[in-house]
């Protein structure tokens, strides 16, 4: 069975979509239709700007879910998904390429979360890091221990987890961990406690947005990150989505669930490769690939 999966923040890079929009016509229309939508000219930054216009949270996370989304779209029939899941930001380009939302309403809803982010951001200084080479279940029971918000915010694969929370928060816990036999705690370059208790005040902004926007029953069951299991309910969705921003990214859990359901052949469309990567940590029996 195919599982289609889509990148998330992180992915981006200088010159995305570029080939999409010279070389076919739907793409171009839906780039151009996407600068409208923001009310600037997004396909400049993505095409030919520097890795810091990229950088920006308002345009990092649109530009990602423009590349995934069309490319999807270009696919016309060859993209036949029996389910889909998305790391973090890529649940807005899964939904959309499950006709659970339209291009435009995610396009909006995806430009109001990384504007609700960055405000979170930008109200308290805070920090991720990526703790390697130790059991999930330990990193968890130290975070739990230390007297400041830290929180796993990523599973990302067996013995990758990032953690999230405040700037003191992420220091000790990055020290408790390697004492503990961490191989690498790695301090990540982000805007901030992405998936923690941080971005409560994103959440509440965003949670308006998404109740107002229509969801509809996917074409597939969509694998969504904050239960790490199937919903079609667009009630549940909506529900779902609006948990995403505090709670942690299950995608160890997502992609055993998914190998579980029957997914054997797994496909990310958007920038990069890192899901690949992720899967066969979590499972090297399947076939990975990417568009």
């Amino acid at each position: 069975m195919n599982a289609y999966v889509f990148p998330g923040q992180g992915a981006q890079f200088v010159g995305m979509g570029k080939n999409l929009y010279d070389h076919s016509d739907v793409a171009r229309r839906m780039f151009e239709q996407a600068n409208e939508i923001l009310g600037f000219r997004i396909t400049d930054m993505m095409f030919g700007g520097t890795d810091d216009d990229l950088k920006q949270t308002k345009v990092t996370q649109p530009s990602i879910f423009l590349h995934s989304v069309i490319l999807a779209a270009t696919m016309g029939n060859g993209f036949i998904p029996d389910m889909v899941a998305g790391h973090s930001l890529g649940e807005f380009s899964a939904l959309v390429a499950a006709k659970a939302l339209t291009f435009e309403d995610g396009l909006r809803l995806v430009s109001a979360r990384a504007l609700a982010m960055q405000k979170a951001c930008e109200a308290e200084p805070s920090a991720m890091a990526a703790i390697l080479g130790l059991d999930d279940e330990k990193v968890k029971s130290i975070c739990q221990s230390i007297d400041d918000i830290v929180v796993p915010a990523n599973y990302n694969s067996p013995g990758q987890l990032v953690i999230s929370g405040s700037v003191r928060g992420i220091e000790l816990a990055c020290e408790q961990l390697k004492a503990a036999g961490a191989r690498r705690a790695l301090p990540l370059k982000v805007g901030g406690a992405f998936h923690s208790p941080l971005m409560e005040p994103a959440r509440i902004e965003l949670s308006e947005a998404i109740m107002r926007t229509q969801i509809t029953q996917p074409v597939c069951p969509v694998y969504q990150n904050a239960t790490a299991h199937k919903a079609t309910d667009p009630d549940q969705i909506k529900e779902n989505l609006i948990a995403q921003l505090t709670a942690p990214v299950l995608w160890t859990q997502i992609v055993q669930n998914m190998i579980a359901d029957g997914a054997d052949n797994f496909i990310e469309i958007g920038p990069g490769n890192v899901l690949q990567g992720l899967i066969l940590k979590i499972n090297n029996s399947v076939t990975v690939s990417g568009i």
